[in-house]
């Protein structure tokens, strides 16, 4: 038997132009397409004629096992996920898996992770540059995690002044999380500290706001599991609705002046 293939492929936001080629071409390539419905749908006009198989959220283990085991029954498989595999995407769970069953790489079935533009970045290109100095990346979903770890990631982000982007803020069930985080905030920055919130990036339903700290949660219509927050750190500005966080330039560099003289187009020869 053909040793089988699973490629565990990030499909970006989900707007076709803002995937890879590399995740086009392995998507095309395989027999078998599994994943959570809704990412399903981010490709459906590229899978016709696969099998596919649909599951609902909160099964992960399952569909990870079972793109496993077609692998391993010589198929080539891609599961796929919303934006990069590897940022909250099912190529952790897939690892844990393969370690538990002794996977080699040198003889075992191939595994590929696929990149893809997560919302850290599909976000931050909307909003202006808010992600220029370093910036932590924090989830508000306690499914998996205790809050109290969360709350310490929380208060080492606000603590060290970085900017952070936050996934998952809030759902039906989970209210007072994003609370509890914009009160740590405060606690380190000034409440009129620039946050951006976006939700559906790329996607038709896309909206997006630069509001401050002290009023992210007027915004209740906006938080959910498809919206990411940006909350800026001590040197970030808002101008003209773009949330600008400063490299360090102006400290050794006049920003603002004429192009050389001599500067001159290069030629193709």
């Amino acid at each position: 038997m053909n040793k089988g293939k699973l490629f565990i492929v990030g499909v970006g936001p989900g707007d076709h132009q803002h995937m890879t080629f590399r995740a086009k071409q392995v998507i095309e390539a395989s027999e078998i397409i599994v994943g959570y419905d809704t990412y399903i749908s981010l490709v459906e006009d590229l899978i016709g004629g696969k099998e596919v198989y649909r599951y609902a959220m909160t099964q992960e283990v399952d569909r990870a096992n079972q793109a496993i085991q077609f692998a391993e029954n010589g198929k080539v498989v891609s599961l796929v996920s919303s934006g990069d595999p590897g940022i909250y995407g099912m190529a952790g769970l897939i690892y844990e898996i393969l370690a538990d069953k002794g996977w080699r790489k040198e003889n075992g079935i191939y595994i590929e992770c696929v990149p893809g533009i997560s919302s850290l970045n599909s976000c931050a290109a909307l909003v202006g540059s808010p992600l220029m100095t370093d910036f932590a990346v924090v989830s508000m979903s306690d499914l998996l995690v205790p809050w109290e770890i969360i709350v310490k990631r929380v208060e080492a982000a606000a603590l060290g002044d970085y900017v952070t982007v936050i996934y998952n803020p809030a759902s039906k069930k989970r209210v007072h999380q994003l609370r509890d985080t914009r009160n740590i905030f405060l606690k380190y920055r000034e409440p009129s500290t620039p946050v951006a919130i976006i939700k559906g990036a790329f996607r038709e339903s896309q909206r997006v706001l630069i509001t401050t700290i002290d009023k992210m949660l007027e915004h209740q219509d906006m938080l959910g599991m498809i919206t990411t927050l940006i909350v800026g750190n001590s040197s970030t500005f808002n101008y003209n609705d773009m949330m600008i966080n400063p490299r360090g330039y102006r400290s050794k560099y006049e920003l603002v002046k004429e192009a050389p003289a001599t500067s001159m187009p290069s030629k193709n020869l």
